[in-house]
């Protein structure tokens, strides 16, 4: 069994997640076959931290709970897809990937326990007792469709 992919703390979850370029050859004008670029969660946040906030990248890391190298890895991939998108017309679907919000906090209904997202499966079985029955404690406006319950 592989290495389970910690989640990655996010502040920030867009509301618009979808981009289609107005050009031409677009989406819009007909060619409904073309590929979708899907931006990461995570991808997005290393580059609001990095690019909008201007924190260095030790600090971007520090904020998301990873390793500078990983947080490296995890801009580079962002930036080419973003990249790809301007360079090709191509549409981006920003969702997925290993994230958890800071401020989310999940709720066994089987065995009452409260509890912090530390893995991605967490989100759907509580790490006590196994069971599916979990909602989120806090139900803020910022968890919108990301939440279990």
């Amino acid at each position: 069994m592989g290495r389970l992919i910690k989640s990655r703390k996010v502040e920030f979850f867009p509301y618009i997640r979808r981009f289609v370029p107005s050009g031409e050859k677009s989406v819009d004008s007909g060619l409904h076959n073309v590929d979708e670029i899907f931006l990461k969660v995570e991808e997005l946040e290393s580059m609001r931290l990095k690019d909008i906030e201007g924190l260095t990248q030790q600090e971007c890391a520090d904020i998301m709970g990873i390793s500078r190298q990983t947080f490296q890895s995890i801009i580079a991939n962002g930036r080419k897809k973003v990249t790809m998108s301007l360079i090709e017309g191509k549409p981006i679907n920003i969702g997925g990937g290993n994230y958890s919000f800071k401020f989310c906090r999940l709720r066994c209904k089987s065995c009452n326990r409260t509890y912090d997202i530390k893995y991605m499966k967490d989100k759907n079985i509580c790490p006590s007792c196994n069971s599916p029955k979990i909602v989120c404690k806090n139900k803020s406006k910022k968890c919108m469709d990301w939440c279990s319950g």
